[in-house]
């Protein structure tokens, strides 16, 4: 679409002259802001009032309810009545095992137990079933008793077991949904709280949850502990009689393979002790034999006649010889010296001293033989005590041999012994656990009746309920605002639409006073050429005039996108005015289905554009005079209408250039370019198009509809012009248009 710079072009130039802020940039406009709350401030208003009102309706009609709470606290110091571990440890002191024992007390279990103990599933409050009908209950059922198709009271039904099942699970939902489980900041302590109608039902619900919570923990360790007491009985059974099988094949293999022991030893390890202590001795009474013998062999073998022999000494048997040959001895002394040496006492003497000799020797030679027999004996007991040594040897390999399995069973046996034990021991520690378990947890007060609801709480409700009526009137205005696609201000023209804002056509009544207000708008821009409406008409023309810099404007074409849009209006208060102001000035209409021109002039011609067109009537004889403000007027007939294309034709173009010839400004009031085609041909033949909206009604999306469409036609679209518009609304919240200061200025116009 062409369009050409206009004021608001060197106004934007102006604003990056002086250094203000580029209109890119997001800025917060709080006037802005303001205008707009004060333009829907009815609407909030209304939309704040319903919500607080409501609020205030609920909260009057809310059933008092009432909570207690108990708190409990995971115990870290746990009493110790006997020196074992238990089966089933206490918990950790820990965050994470508090805040796992929250969800245990929330747990659909612990509920589903609560509701057994306490038979909530019988009591109306958690049970619909039971609950008395409300209002639309009491009317279906009145209906249900005229018609004679009373149902039984539900209290006595019968319930099959899965809808019994069914039930107890709502009632399970309708507990937990009112219970409330919280960790008391980064502490031990848990409280637990039941919101009930009742406020003693609410305290004995909480009280429940609580017991049934630590009896829950209890009966895990009496189980725990029952089933490993039941395990390892069954268990020790089994191992004894492994360790009597074990015991059994250890005594048996010794008995087998002549394993027998006595002092931590087998008996063939001890015989080779004795063994070995004998061949010892053996051996040294051996050596000491064979030393003897040596001994007196080495001195007879000097010349010693053997008296020297170490056991000849110490044989009495010698030594009563020797006494006997000293005694002898001495009586041939004794003899020699009295007779001589041949004496017969002499020689009897003699003789006597060498039998004694003989002897002597005699007794020498038995003793060396002796000790050489001593000497063989003690060699015979040598070998024989080692050859008993090395029977002893072979049979300790074969037992060391067979000792390697009966090591092996042993071991067994001493596994299976100890495995035996340990179980036996652990046994006896948990049978001596049962009945003494503790809870993890203890309470540290019991829920208390309370004496005060804690909903509805009726002061927060109302804060509440004004935040939110505050909130919701907020969200009405934003949503208003963004599904209102008028336009309102001439910088939503320009900023939505990218048009320049040519002017603003005010609504007659909001700017006329009381006495003219019976008058229309074609008659009061006559009649009070000093008023702001005639002002605003008379900017709208600068406006347009000054449109196209450097090119002269003569040809208007005025349309908008929808009817009813103050086009006509617009278009003969426009020439009206130009005509006062000394132009010569011709209006066409050019809507050939309503010719409105004729409704607002009150004209009735009997020939008109069609006329002219067709060559039928000249352009003098068509057009008519308008008295009260000198204008020409170019109307239609009452049967002006054809389907033919009049306004494409060649007739139109020489029509438009005698007006231009003949006419300083040329007004053509066309139809709306949404509803007819002939818009677009003659928006293509004007110098400018001004397009009109009606001030917040013509929808944004159905002006760049229209807009597009001039634009494939090749109209030249100069701006955009807001009719209709209410200066007193627009005095309190169009900021950003000039008629925001319309209080400030209005009273330079006269009436």
């Amino acid at each position: 679409m062409n369009r050409q710079a206009g004021p608001h072009d060197l106004g934007a130039d102006s604003d990056a002259h002086f250094g203000r802020v580029e209109p890119g940039l997001p800025q917060l406009d709080l006037k802005r802001l303001l205008a707009v709350f004060r333009r829907r401030l009815r609407l909030f208003a209304a939309v704040a009032l319903l919500v607080l009102v409501a609020t205030v309706i609920l909260t009057l009609r809310a059933t008092p309810m009432y909570t207690a709470t108990a708190n409990l606290i995971i115990d870290r110091q746990q009493q110790q009545v006997v020196d074992t571990q238990a089966v089933l440890s206490g918990l950790p002191a820990d965050s994470s095992t508090v805040d796992t024992e929250v969800e245990v007390l929330r747990s659909r279990q612990l509920a589903e137990r609560v509701v057994d103990t306490l038979n909530l599933t019988q009591d109306p409050e958690f049970n619909s079933r039971l609950a008395p009908p409300g209002p639309i209950g009491s009317v279906i059922g009145g209906i249900a008793v005229f018609l004679g198709a009373a149902t039984p009271d539900a209290a006595q039904e019968q319930l099959s077991a899965e809808a019994a099942a069914l039930e107890k699970e709502r009632v399970v939902d309708a507990v937990l949904s009112r219970l409330s489980i919280r960790r008391a900041g980064l502490t031990y302590v848990m409280n637990v709280g039941f919101t009930s109608e009742d406020p003693a039902k609410a305290a004995r619900i909480a009280n429940t949850f609580a017991d049934r919570y630590m009896l829950e923990q209890l009966e895990a360790k009496f189980d725990a502990t029952r089933q490993a007491n039941t395990w390892l009985n069954s268990r020790l059974a089994e191992l004894r009689v492994e360790v009597q099988a074990a015991e059994a094949a250890v005594a048996q293999y010794r008995a087998a393979n002549n394993l027998l022991s006595a002092s931590g030893s087998t008996l063939t390890e001890q015989e080779i002790s004795t063994y070995n202590q004998q061949l010892a001795t053996v051996r040294a009474q051996q050596a000491e034999a064979e030393a003897r013998l040596r001994t007196a062999r080495a001195q007879l073998a000097r010349g010693s006649t053997g008296d020297d022999v170490g056991e000849a000494l110490g044989s009495i048997v010698v030594q009563r010889l020797r006494e006997q040959r000293a005694t002898v001895s001495r009586e041939v002394a004794d003899l020699s010296g009295r007779y001589g040496p041949n004496h017969p006492e002499m020689v009897r003497a003699q003789r006597q001293l060498v039998d004694i000799d003989a002897q002597i020797q005699a007794e020498i030679q038995r003793i060396i033989s002796n000790l050489e027999a001593q000497a063989q004996v003690a060699r015979e007991r040598t070998g024989s005590m080692a050859g008993s040594l090395g029977a002893a040897r072979g049979t300790l390999a074969a037992n060391n041999a067979a000792a390697v399995r009966l090591n092996e069973l042993e071991r067994n046996a001493e596994s299976v012994r100890a495995l035996y034990e340990s179980f036996l021991g652990r046994f006896q520690e948990t049978s001596s656990q049962e009945g003494i378990q503790e809870s993890d947890a203890r309470i540290v007060s019991r829920a208390k009746v309370p004496v005060s609801q804690s909903s509805p709480n009726v002061p927060l409700n109302l804060m509440l309920g004004l935040v939110l009526a505050l909130g919701g009137g907020l969200a009405a205005v934003v949503l208003a605002e963004m599904l209102d696609s008028g336009l309102t201000t001439a910088e939503d023209v320009e900023r939505r639409l990218g048009l320049p804002a040519l002017g603003a056509v005010p609504m007659m009544a909001s700017v006329a006073d009381a006495v003219d207000r019976d008058m229309t708008p074609v008659d009061y821009v006559v009649n009070k050429p000093l008023s702001a409406f005639a002002e605003a008409v008379r900017a709208l023309r600068a406006a347009i005039l000054y449109s196209r810099i450097g090119a002269t404007t003569r040809v208007v074409a005025l349309t908008s996108a929808l009817p009813a849009e103050g086009k006509t209006t617009t278009a003969v208060c426009l020439a009206r005015v130009s005509a006062q102001a000394g132009a010569k000035v011709l209006i066409i209409d050019c809507d050939l289905r309503r010719r409105n021109v004729n409704r607002l002039l009150a004209l009735e011609p009997t020939v008109g554009l069609i006329e002219v067109l067709n060559g039928s009537a000249k352009l003098d004889q068509a057009m008519t005079h308008d008295a009260p403000s000198g204008a020409w007027v170019l109307p239609l007939t009452s049967g002006g209408f054809t389907p033919k294309d009049v306004f494409g034709s060649a007739a139109m173009d020489n029509l438009l250039a005698e007006a231009r010839q003949r006419f300083d400004l040329v007004i053509l009031d066309t139809a709306p370019t949404l509803a007819v085609s002939d818009t677009r041909i003659l928006t293509a033949k004007a110098d400018v198009t001004v397009f009109l909206a009606r001030w917040r009604k013509t929808p944004e999306k159905a002006i760049a509809t229209a807009l597009k469409v001039l634009e494939q036609s090749g109209a030249h679209v100069s701006g955009l012009a807001l009719t209709q518009v209410d200066m007193n609304a627009q005095a309190k919240y169009g900021y950003g248009d000039a008629g925001y200061y319309y209080a400030d200025y209005k009273k330079y116009y006269t009436a």
